[in-house]
């Protein structure tokens, strides 16, 4: 018996109010491209009688994206106890050029889009899909001696945070934008 050695994200599941219009939103905004679905009236792993279409979304880099709908359960929400700005799906683009042109196009369907706010090691843009989920694009822009450095306070930055809940300063250069960014 060992550790699994994981090669990816196989998918992401989340719920939707349209399968289809799910689908088109996701294609028409950030281009990703339907490749299969999958419908049932019981769900295999429990054999419980719900019936359900499962669509599935590349992505890019091998990734994908997938929803259901399920037309018998309550309408769907999201969980009262968290704040909207916690659960995102972020999703990586090559620079910063390309963040900005993704906001226009964006802005142009009549999308809300936040930012780009500076995180330090990258900068990214916010919005809501039709579904309610809050979906991120990011750029980096970090070098590989603030990536290292990242890597190096994590433990202690972590420690310190079990031990107090309050944020530690070891990493608080992220949250200075260069004056450019201010």
């Amino acid at each position: 018996m060992s550790i699994p050695v994981l090669r990816r994200i196989h998918h992401v599941a989340y719920r939707c109010r349209d399968a289809a219009e799910t689908v088109d939103w996701y294609a028409r905004t950030l281009g990703m491209i339907y490749t299969n679905a999958f419908a049932e009236d019981h769900v295999p792993s429990t054999g419980e009688f719900d019936p359900y279409m499962h669509v599935f979304l590349d992505c890019g880099g091998g990734n994908c994206l997938a929803f259901f709908e399920l037309p018998n359960q309550p309408e769907m929400g999201r969980d009262p106890n968290t704040p909207a700005w916690v659960q995102h799906i972020a999703f990586e683009v090559a620079d910063e050029a390309e963040l900005l042109s993704a906001k226009a196009h964006l802005q142009a369907q009549g999308i809300d889009v936040l930012g780009p706010t500076w995180h330090g090691i990258f900068k990214s843009i916010y919005f809501f899909d039709p579904n309610g989920h809050r979906l991120e694009l990011a750029c980096n822009i970090g070098t590989a001696a603030q990536y290292a450095e990242l890597k190096a306070v994590a433990p202690a930055m972590l420690a310190e945070w079990r031990e107090t809940r309050r944020a530690p300063r070891h990493a608080a250069w992220l949250h200075v934008p260069p004056a450019e960014d201010r």
